[in-house]
């Protein structure tokens, strides 16, 4: 049986002499998912990214962070470790959240109204939510 192609099925592959052949990887990249919308998968996570407000502290909780402050001071010669919970702003976004750190108090920069911890975290004391003297075992 004969074929429609049988007279160019052993032809040699023909080749340019203007263009060179074209890698394995360069021909399957053409074939590759597209992205038609660039940035709409980060612009998707972004605005799924959840956010929390910042909570109003009572009169008593701002109290106790005064009197741990006073407490971090006097103490403030032998470095002690602390426990600080505080709200970090977003900075995409309105809201943000709260973080926990432990670390050694170094000082507070009473200019700029910062807490500031030996290996360099910078806390707004009005984002602190709760502070006491973490004690190591």
């Amino acid at each position: 049986m004969s074929g429609k192609y049988d007279d160019i099925i052993d032809l040699p592959h023909p080749t340019s002499k203007k263009h060179p052949r074209m890698s394995r990887q360069n021909r399957a990249a053409q074939f590759s998912p597209f992205a038609a919308l660039t940035g709409y998968d980060a612009a998707i996570q972004e605005i799924e990214r959840n956010t929390e407000k910042k909570r109003i502290l009572s009169e008593d909780a701002i109290a106790e962070i005064n009197e741990n402050l006073q407490l971090i001071q006097e103490k403030k010669n032998e470095h002690p470790y602390v426990h600080i919970t505080y709200f970090e702003k977003d900075i995409k976004k309105e809201g943000g959240k709260y973080q926990t750190i432990i670390g050694q108090y170094k000082h507070i920069d009473e200019r700029k109204n910062i807490l500031i911890t030996i290996d360099g975290n910078e806390i707004p004391i009005e984002d602190i939510s709760s502070i006491y003297l973490y004690e190591i075992d």
